[in-house]
């Protein structure tokens, strides 16, 4: 049976506040606080280099509460206050108390990292931004199946949905290339899950594109891996995305 993601309050951990946040809450500009279906949500976001600085940023410019946690939490606390989101300690801390859990680590971290947050993530979502890389990036470390699929083994009682995968860490935040906007692709295994997922890609400026469930994810994996090989091996300025062109209804 597909799992449901109910909104039922739940503690907060303690936090500390980075610039552009009080009484918890992000002080975000009237005009970039996007209502999604007349609600924000708490995200946690575990990771805080590149994309998950970049992820951040945006789920504060679209109106959500935002607490961030890294493996130096000085790291957590430095994107902290640049982005006005909020630094938690652990990432079981992070984790507690919110709506969609965003995991941006390295793969190699996906699993000590699941293990932490079992505990806080039942019945919530959890958004699978990584792509199994090789150590050497000469390939996928996945073989007949996804990161996603091997993500949401470890965290049964959670809905994971893989997206922002397929978006370099300099357009998450700001998904226009040359004028077109880039596509969010997304797949997972539970609808209300992924509607959540589709709702915050299209406030951050993404086309939300729903390639199915999360066995997809092996198809967006692979296209991470090309972008990534592509923008290595001939130099170019990791600006590239991905965009579907034609009819599309």
């Amino acid at each position: 049976m597909p799992r449901t993601c109910p909104s039922r309050p739940r503690p907060r951990p303690a936090i500390r506040e980075g610039a552009g946040v009080r009484n918890g809450r992000p002080r975000v500009p009237p005009d970039l606080r996007v209502h999604l279906r007349g609600q924000f949500m708490r995200i946690a976001i575990i990771g805080a280099g590149n994309v998950g600085g970049a992820i951040a940023r945006a789920c504060v410019q679209t109106g959500h509460d935002v607490v961030i946690t890294a493996a130096d939490p000085g790291n957590a606390q430095d994107v902290a206050s640049k982005t006005g989101a909020q630094a938690a300690d652990t990432n079981a801390a992070a984790a507690q108390g919110a709506d969609m859990v965003v995991l941006a680590v390295p793969y190699a971290a996906v699993e000590s990292v699941a293990s932490e947050i079992a505990g806080g993530v039942s019945g919530r979502v959890v958004l699978d931004a990584t792509n199994p890389l090789k150590p050497d990036y000469s390939g996928l470390a996945v073989t007949d199946r996804s990161a996603a699929e091997v993500l949401q083994e470890s965290l049964p009682q959670a809905a994971v949905v893989k997206a922002f995968n397929t978006v370099f860490a300099t357009n998450q935040a700001d998904p226009v290339v040359d004028g077109t906007r880039l596509d969010g692709f997304y797949a997972g295994d539970d609808e209300a899950a992924k509607e959540k997922v589709a709702d915050l890609l299209t406030a951050v400026g993404y086309r939300p594109i729903d390639v199915g469930g999360l066995a997809a994810a092996r198809a967006l994996e692979h296209m991470a891996f090309l972008n990534i090989s592509l923008n290595a091996g001939h130099g170019w300025q990791w600006r590239s995305g991905w965009k579907l062109v034609g009819p599309t209804t």
